[in-house]
């Protein structure tokens, strides 16, 4: 990894200060960083916890490794007053200070809003936590799984009649993450226009609740609770899963015009005349009735033969894939989601690669995921040092 010949990203000479540990903070400052932010990871002297946590190859946690790439790592001790004086003069210099504490423990360090605004008054300050700094749960610990019950993202996933279900990946830490990345992105920029930085606070609840779409839409409307429908559309029918001859396949004909073209690529186009199916409302309530006539018409070919046929009609398809699958497919070799990372000292990392394509001023891995403490008595910490001193 040649760190010069990568080009500047967006964020370059933006530097954050991450205070963050374990995942939602961490994917935030990470995504900065990806941009090219300069990212400094603030470590107590027994590290992010994480480092701890999953597979241990060459004494480096990948799950670490994956959300810690573009960073670097200095410990400090912020229970006591060097480590706090310290934390303050770097702030000076900084542009971002990101954290994921619970509400209030920023203030008993003497690091609130209103002392951080004397401190720099362009510094952007941002929380992600779990419920948000106001209401009754402020002070509730927060972890994913607890989130997505009490979000009523548990409640519309699974089957009819069946126990609710989590979502396997930690959705509400991700999604927090991503919604602080745009925050303090979006405050850099008015900050170009005022000269003065803000607070951004994202709450994993809010955020997870953002994304509950057509479900809290129709919930509005209607005041009924959504139910749980599995595979199936909670909106449409048909759509799903369906068997082939030799294996599943997934379709998703949401609206007139592509259920059209699936039915007709069976030799079904009958169904959108007869009485019992000619409306959405009437296929939704038939859909067992729908299910038997497609998966009739499917055991004809193969799974591979219907994707091909149903993409070339314009209908959505695929098969469900496992990993091994995923990370082999093509498409997702030629758009690069996964890459390998050299760690010095660790060996070379296998991690998700960037979802954010851009023309000119690409993602980039310019650094591994730190050594605790590696950039602490570093050139980086010494230039930092001298920047300070130059601003008084």
């Amino acid at each position: 990894m040649d760190k010069n010949n990568l080009p500047a990203g967006p964020l370059n000479g933006v530097r954050v200060i991450d205070l963050t540990r374990v995942l939602s903070g961490p994917f935030c400052t990470m995504i900065l960083g990806d941009l090219g932010a300069d990212v400094i990871k603030i470590e107590p002297p027994s590290g992010d916890p994480v480092r701890g946590h999953g597979t241990i190859r060459d004494g480096l946690s990948w799950y670490f490794a994956s959300f810690n790439r573009n960073k670097k790592s200095v410990v400090l001790d912020l229970y006591t007053e060097d480590g706090k004086c310290t934390l303050r003069d770097l702030m000076k210099s900084s542009d971002v200070v990101v954290e994921n504490f619970r509400p209030g423990v920023m203030d008993k360090m003497g690091f609130g809003e209103e002392a951080l605004r004397s401190i720099n008054p362009r510094l952007i300050s941002a929380s992600v936590n779990g419920w948000g700094r106001t209401g009754p749960y402020a002070d509730r610990p927060a972890f994913d799984f607890v989130v997505q019950a009490m979000s009523g993202f548990m409640s519309v996933n699974g089957s009819e009649g069946t126990q609710s279900l989590r979502s396997a990946a930690p959705v509400t830490d991700l999604v927090a993450g991503i919604y602080a990345a745009l925050g303090i992105i979006a405050a850099l920029r008015e900050r170009d226009n005022s000269g003065k930085g803000q607070h951004v606070e994202v709450a994993m609840q809010n955020a997870i609740l953002s994304m509950m779409a057509y479900l809290a839409a129709e919930f509005f409307a209607t005041g009924k609770i959504p139910i749980r429908t599995g595979n199936d559309h909670p909106m449409f029918a048909p759509y799903g899963l369906y068997n082939t001859a030799d294996g599943e396949i997934a379709v998703a004909p949401s609206n007139e015009v592509i259920l059209l073209r699936f039915l007709k690529t069976l030799n079904l186009e009958w169904i959108t005349q007869d009485e019992r199916y000619n409306t959405n409302a009437k296929r939704f309530s038939q859909r067992p009735d729908l299910q038997k006539l497609i998966e009739a018409r499917l055991a004809s070919d193969t799974q591979k033969a219907w994707i091909e046929k149903l993409n070339a009609a314009g209908v959505p398809c695929g098969k469900v894939q496992d990993f091994d699958q995923v990370f082999a497919d093509p498409q997702v070799e030629a758009q690069e989601m996964k890459i390998d990372v050299d760690h010095p000292g660790h060996g070379t990392v296998s991690m998700l690669g960037f979802p954010i394509k851009l023309s000119r001023t690409p993602c980039s891995v310019r650094y591994p995921a730190p050594d605790l403490g590696g950039s602490t008595s570093s050139e980086l910490w010494t230039n930092i040092k001298d920047t300070q001193r130059l601003l008084g």
